[in-house]
């Protein structure tokens, strides 16, 4: 009897719970079909943004096309124009071309009776070129020829120290060699062939007395007779170039002898003076005192 009053009580609370419950299932319908319906509106307004682009890059190609255009209808306008002028011009030209051809005509046979003078021309001078050739290569052998000769005189010349300690001029070892230095030019060259004396001989300027010969050895002893005194060169040797000054004369250069050869009782050789000096009057021949000025 007690619990008769309470079953109404349960089915209260039970449909209390079920009025309860249907709310948040409602809400999360509406929750996900919120969220679909974002979705929808992000993706539509992207599509719509990415078609703008696109127009946009598309409009900016189609201007650029638009330009070139207009610029190669401008372009073909002026060589259209260009065109026609060269079509006037030719039109006003062509009357003179008959006249043109004619006058090439005879320029044409004009040239080639040049050509054929020139070609005769030419001929006759190779002819002569030719004479000509032939003796130049003569000459060229004469010439050839003398520069051996030349080539190989210098190199038998050369130079040598002084017993003064200065370098001397080209020295010939022969009388062929004191030829070639007198066709140089550059001094004067007095040959002697002296013969061992008491007295001195006189050789270009000065006078030279040979005192001693040995031709063994090839050394010599001389004196040398200029400004009043005597020098003497004691044992000197061939191709030695012997060297004094002389008073009164440019110091730049000293006179030089020049012994190539030795035989009993004599020597031959040469004196070499420069040429821009006044040469001094030998003194007269005697046998002087010997002055000896470091042989």
């Amino acid at each position: 009897m007690s619990t008769s009053p309470n079953v109404p009580d349960a089915q209260e609370s039970h449909h209390y719970e079920t009025a309860a419950g249907t709310p948040r299932w409602i809400a999360l319908l509406f929750a996900v079909v919120f969220l679909g319906l974002g979705a929808l509106i992000y993706l539509n307004l992207s599509a719509r943004t990415r078609a703008e682009k696109d127009n946009s890059q598309i409009q900016e190609q189609n201007r650029i096309l638009s330009a070139q255009l207009e610029q190669a209808n401008s372009r073909v306008a002026d060589l259209k124009a260009h065109v026609e002028a060269t079509e006037q011009k030719l039109g006003m030209t062509a009357a003179d071309i008959a006249q043109a051809k004619a006058r090439a005509e005879v320029i044409r046979k004009e040239q080639k009776e040049a050509d054929t003078r020139l070609t005769a021309g030419l001929k006759a001078s190779e002819e002569h070129i030719g004479a000509v050739a032939t003796e130049v290569g003569g000459a060229k052998k004469d010439i050839e020829s003398t520069r051996t000769d030349l080539e190989v005189t210098k190199a038998k010349l050369d130079r040598a120290l002084g017993d003064m300690g200065v370098m001397s001029g080209l020295i010939a070892r022969s009388r062929e060699d004191l030829d070639q230095l007198r066709r140089k030019g550059d001094r004067n060259y007095y040959d002697f062939t002296l013969r061992k004396s008491k007295s001195a001989e006189r050789v270009g300027p000065v006078q030279i007395l040979l005192s001693k010969a040995d031709p063994k050895k090839g050394r010599y002893t001389m004196t040398v007779l200029v400004d009043d005194k005597s020098i003497e060169k004691k044992d000197r040797t061939v191709g030695e170039p012997v060297q004094f000054y002389v008073k009164g004369a440019a110091r730049t250069f000293p006179y030089e002898i020049v012994v190539f050869e030795v035989n009993k009782d004599q020597a031959s050789g040469y004196l070499a003076t420069p040429k821009d000096t006044r040469e001094a009057p030998a003194p007269a021949a005697a046998p002087a005192a010997t002055e000896k000025p470091g042989s």
